[in-house]
Order: C-alpha cells, then sequence, then structure tokens
C-alpha cells in the first residue's frame, strides 16, 4: 500500500514571501521625499549643499576641522537608494572650494543580489590635497574604491582623527539616512561631472 501525505506546494510559499516583500517596498515609498529623485537645480544643489554642511558641522565638529584644512569638499545632499533584487543608486552633488560652487557632479551606482527596499542619505567628502582634485577633475568619472584613498568616518571615529593626522586623500561622512534598506556605502559609486 502507497503512503500519501499531503505535501505543501512551494510555489504558494515563494508567492507569498513575493507579495510581503513587494509589500514591504510599497510602504516604504513614503520615506522618500519626492524632491529627492528629481534632478535638482544649481540653486536648490548649492541651499541643500549648504544646509547639509551646517547640519554635519553641528553633529560632528570634526568635520568641520577637516573643511578648514580640505583643498575641496563634495557635497551630495541627497543621495536615493533603492532595490528589489536589483538596486541602484542616484544623486547629485556640489564640489565647493573656498566656500564657492565650482562644479557639479552626480553620483550612480547599481548592484544585484539579495536587497529590498529604499533609502535615502546624504554624504560629504573632503578631498584633503591636490591629487584627490586632480583625480576628480581628470578623470572621466571616479569609481569610489579606485583612485584617491578613501576613508568612511562616523561620529567614533572622526573623534580621533585630527588635522595633523589626517593622511589620507579622502575623507567622507554619511549622515541623514532614511529608509527600510541595510547600508548607506560608497565602495563602488561612480562620480561624474555633469552640466548644470
Amino acid at each position: 500500500m502507497l503512503n500519501r501525505r499531503k505535501t505543501r506546494r512551494p510555489g504558494w510559499e515563494t508567492a507569498g514571501r513575493f507579495v510581503l516583500v513587494l509589500l514591504a517596498a510599497v510602504l516604504a515609498q513614503p520615506l522618500v521625499h519626492p524632491a529627492a529623485v528629481q534632478a535638482a537645480t544649481v540653486a536648490e544643489l548649492n541651499r541643500d549643499a549648504s544646509a547639509a554642511l551646517t547640519k554635519l558641522y553641528a553633529g560632528t565638529p570634526k568635520a568641520k576641522e577637516l573643511a578648514a584644512v580640505a583643498k575641496g569638499i563634495l557635497v551630495f545632499p541627497s543621495v536615493v537608494k533603492a532595490g528589489f533584487m536589483v538596486g541602484g543608486l542616484f544623486g547629485e552633488g556640489v564640489l565647493l572650494k573656498g566656500g564657492k560652487a565650482v562644479g557639479y557632479y552626480n553620483t550612480v551606482a547599481a548592484s544585484y543580489g539579495y536587497q529590498v527596499g529604499v533609502q535615502t542619505y546624504g554624504y560629504v567628502m573632503f578631498l584633503m590635497n591636490d591629487k584627490a582634485i586632480q583625480y576628480l577633475d581628470k578623470s572621466d568619472g571616479w569609481e569610489v574604491g579606485t583612485g584617491p584613498s578613501v576613508v568612511v568616518l562616523d561620529k567614533g571615529a572622526a573623534g580621533g582623527l585630527s588635522t595633523s593626522t589626517a593622511r589620507d586623500d579622502v575623507y567622507a561622512f554619511i549622515f541623514s539616512q532614511k529608509g527600510l534598506m541595510a547600508g548607506a556605502g560608497l565602495q563602488g559609486s561612480k562620480i561624474t561631472k555633469i552640466e548644470k
């Protein structure tokens, strides 16, 4: 006599997980400000960069110390990262030298693998020497992780840094993370000059 057992259909289980993941991604959409995904005007970028720096300096005084000796400051006030198995990020920023805007850039990246969600964040890169500035100016898009050395700092790591011990080419701070997606990193992002 054959022993017949009821078996679960794996297709329904997989479909249920897919629906839950899709629902989570849809529910995360209100966390992203609609203006963050649109191209910004020069005036908006300058205003948002100034506000981002003010906020960063208030929360991380070491960032202000780095700014005083940096050759340039690249500010991306709002970067949107989203993914469902395949993901990407996009943001626009401004390069400041001596407190003045001298160029505009975008940052983009693509990725694949297990990822679901949407998040926004900003980041600031302090270009500490002429080598970093020249690489940004002369490269046809700078893929972070190649070229000048980049050290990503948080409040804690920045505490032990001083302008006399800052020896790397670039120091970066990520700030204002919002959303339902783990991790905000710079590795693999491509920074390219744009015309505004």
